[in-house]
């Protein structure tokens, strides 16, 4: 992987990371997520209105992919509300991880070496130590499962997304009039119910909106950016490197405990993203 394309796609994970981080800072983890994602589309609008309409062949990709985001975005908030950032987030991520690299390698046959496959492992290796201490404790069974869920949802769309960049030959008009259609669909969604637009509207909801927005729209356009230029799998494996950036923002920013579990997952991580920048 190019060095120039290595490290903006560690800059996105950094800010996949943050915008996952500001979920927790509510009390409503889906009054959040939607501030987020209505917040993305309008720091997404401009740019898509400079950039033009994206090409009439990915219009389904786009649906589809808005379909995934759909499913991606109710599968989190679920297993937020029922689960600390440190266990939901991992297992979202890190299913996501193999499922992408699996369906990249074997099904669309991309060239992804010895070294890449053994960066990908440390890297899943890294997100299963961090959700270990969790694993098997009823009340957070049901967000084990909403987390996986999210997993099937980001392997949908992350590959619906690298293809539909690639046909389109830019990821900037596809990227920004995705962002677009997810905030216009989730803004309906919200106008339709009363309680729930209150909840949105209330103060002090703009600011989270419009950062948390700007995070998740920035993050994933140098993503789908990054996928024009290298691999699939070895875009979404240093992208998940945000499994441990979330860990760490979990401790320091909302109080969670420093396992030893997330010390020995650094490792994991480090060595994973050597491995695949070697490769």
């Amino acid at each position: 992987m190019d060095l120039t394309v290595f490290l903006v796609v560690l800059a996105s994970a950094v800010m996949q990371a943050g915008w996952n981080v500001a979920l927790k800072l509510r009390v409503d983890p889906l009054q959040a997520l939607v501030l987020v994602v209505v917040g993305a589309g309008i720091a997404a609008a401009p740019f898509a209105l400079w950039f033009g309409p994206p090409d009439a062949a990915v219009l389904p990709l786009i649906a589809a992919s808005v379909a995934c985001h759909m499913a991606y975005y109710g599968c989190l908030a679920g297993a937020y509300a029922r689960a600390e950032l440190g266990l939901a987030y991992p297992v979202a991520r890190g299913s996501a991880l193999l499922m992408t690299a699996a369906v990249a390698i074997l099904v669309l046959h991309e060239p992804i070496g010895v070294l890449g496959v053994v960066g990908i492992a440390l890297l899943a290796a890294s997100i299963v130590v961090l959700a270990r201490r969790s694993l098997g404790r009823v009340l957070e069974g049901q967000a084990l499962l909403l987390a996986m869920g999210s997993g099937v949802a980001i392997t949908g769309y992350t590959l619906i997304d690298g293809t539909a960049a690639r046909l389109a030959g830019s990821a900037n008009a596809y990227t920004t009039w995705l962002f677009v259609c997810d905030a216009v669909l989730v803004g309906a969604l919200v106008l339709a119910s009363p309680r729930r637009r209150a909840a949105v509207m209330a103060p002090g909801m703009f600011s989270l909106a419009l950062w948390g927005g700007t995070l998740l729209f920035v993050s994933y356009w140098l993503s789908i950016w990054a996928m024009t230029r290298a691999p699939i799998g070895l875009v979404t494996a240093v992208r998940e490197s945000s499994v441990l950036v979330g860990a760490l923002m979990a401790v320091v920013v909302l109080h969670e405990k420093l396992h030893a579990e997330r010390i020995v997952a650094a490792f994991l991580v480090v060595g994973g993203l050597a491995l695949i920048k070697l490769h």
